[in-house]
């Protein structure tokens, strides 16, 4: 009981101190920081609940509207966000927000995430925006990536976890006389495939093929048979496949792009539980700079220790060092 106690007494102490950072009061930061990074997704439900339950709001709005002028602020709402809520805004966003349609974040939600995880995020969409999100996207994109994507979403329907080796070597076997047999591809058939298995399934299928006929599948999409469709397909099929590659790759784009802040900041946090440790070596492999290097020269701040944007980067150090 004393513990019990002890730990909803310190849980109050976290929420206290958020509540102090959210009405600009002077809260201890550093505190903040250590919050984030040492507590546990489920933790931090709880004092998002606690929070809540003490001060009659919620926390996730106040962060929102400073957030707006913040970007410390921005990093504590998506590391305090529970993960679906949190990707069905990601998608959201990349569809109705101020610029144009943000294709490269809403593939990295759509392609990186399992089944059981694209299931939830869309059942998260319909709750928060009364709207179906397969057609959503097919409203607001277009072309190949409307189809693929509208396919790939169909295959959270298929969110067991069980993969089946057999049904595996056949379906590999169905998409090599898909894309080799004739003068054309049959595309019907490949996002056919693509829509109807789990994602577990799907990489199978791509094992099974590299087995069966001694090089990825994602190669052939190269060749120029396969024309635009074939590029677009094999950007996807890396988010499935190889998340570390693709995301890898997000972050060498933004750092040529400009947006490297707001790119690593959501790839870290996201990535966090899953495979950040991967992207990291895969970064550093191809780039001979490791993400730790890259936050402390993108954020790097000569000036106040409470300026924001070096606290987003002693919070993004702090999430990596841990993991």
């Amino acid at each position: 009981m004393e513990s019990s106690t002890q730990a909803l007494r310190e849980y109050e102490l976290y929420c206290q101190c958020l509540n102090s950072f959210s009405n600009g009061n002077g809260a201890p930061r550093e505190k903040l920081v250590e919050l984030l990074i040492s507590r546990s997704s489920q933790e931090i439900k709880i004092i998002r609940q606690t929070y809540s339950a003490v001060y009659n709001q919620d926390i996730l709005h106040v962060l929102s509207n400073l957030g707006r002028t913040d970007p410390f602020a921005n990093v504590v709402y998506l590391r305090i966000n529970e993960a679906e809520q949190r990707d069905a805004e990601l998608v959201r966003d990349s569809l109705f927000g101020w610029n144009a349609v943000n294709l490269s974040v809403i593939i990295e939600v759509v392609c990186t995430r399992s089944s059981a995880e694209l299931y939830s995020i869309k059942q998260a969409y319909r709750t928060c925006y009364g709207s179906n999100i397969e057609q959503d996207i097919s409203q607001k994109t277009s072309g190949n990536f409307k189809e693929i994507l509208v396919g790939v979403l169909k295959s959270s329907n298929k969110h067991s976890s069980r993969v089946d080796k057999s049904m595996a070597m056949c379906d590999a076997k169905t998409l090599y006389e898909a894309v080799e047999s004739g003068n054309s591809v049959d595309w019907k058939t490949i996002i056919s495939i693509l829509s109807d298995r789990n994602r577990g399934q799907i990489r199978a299928i791509f094992v099974s093929y590299k087995e069966l006929y001694g090089h990825e599948f994602s190669r052939f999409l190269k060749c120029k048979k396969c024309w635009n469709f074939g590029k677009d397909l094999r950007f996807v099929l890396r988010g499935i496949q190889y998340p570390g590659k693709f995301f890898s790759k997000q972050i060498r784009g933004a750092m040529q792009r400009g947006d490297i802040k707001e790119v690593m900041a959501r790839i870290i946090i996201t990535r966090l539980e899953d495979d950040i440790k991967d992207i990291s070596n895969v970064f550093a492999a191809k780039t001979g700079c490791s993400l730790g290097n890259l936050i402390r020269r993108e954020f790097k701040d000569a000036g106040n220790r409470k300026n924001s944007n070096l606290l987003v980067a002693e919070f993004l150090l702090g999430l990596l060092k841990c993991r």
